[in-house]
C-alpha cells in the first residue's frame, strides 16, 4: 500500500470518528509529522505515516523527540495495519 493510500485511510477513519486529520506542514522546519489528528474532547496526536517498510529519517526522529519532550503525543503508523489499530483505539 502506497503512503498516500495509508494517509487516505487515516483521514477517512478519523473523520468517521468525528475528528479531523489535518495535513501538517511547517515551512522552514522539516521533519514534522504528516498529520495533526484532532479528536473530540481536545485529544491531539501528531501522526507520521509510512509504508510497511518505511523508515524515519534522523531529522524526523529528532523532531518527534522534541515534540514528545514538550508533552505532545507523536505516533508513527507503518501501513494499513498500524492505521487500523490506531483507529480502533479511538473508537
Amino acid at each position: 500500500m502506497l503512503e498516500r493510500e495509508v494517509e487516505k485511510r487515516l483521514v477517512l477513519g478519523v473523520k468517521k470518528r468525528g475528528g479531523l486529520a489535518l495535513k501538517f506542514v511547517s515551512p522552514g522546519h522539516a521533519g514534522v509529522p504528516d498529520r495533526l489528528v484532532i479528536l473530540p474532547e481536545g485529544k491531539i496526536t501528531f501522526v507520521e505515516l509510512k509504508t510497511d517498510s518505511g523508515v524515519l529519517t534522523p531529522l524526523q526522529i529528532e523532531t518527534h523527540n522534541q515534540l514528545r519532550a514538550l508533552g505532545c503525543e507523536v505516533r508513527t503508523l507503518y501501513g494499513k495495519d498500524y492505521v487500523d489499530a490506531f483507529l480502533e483505539g479511538i473508537k
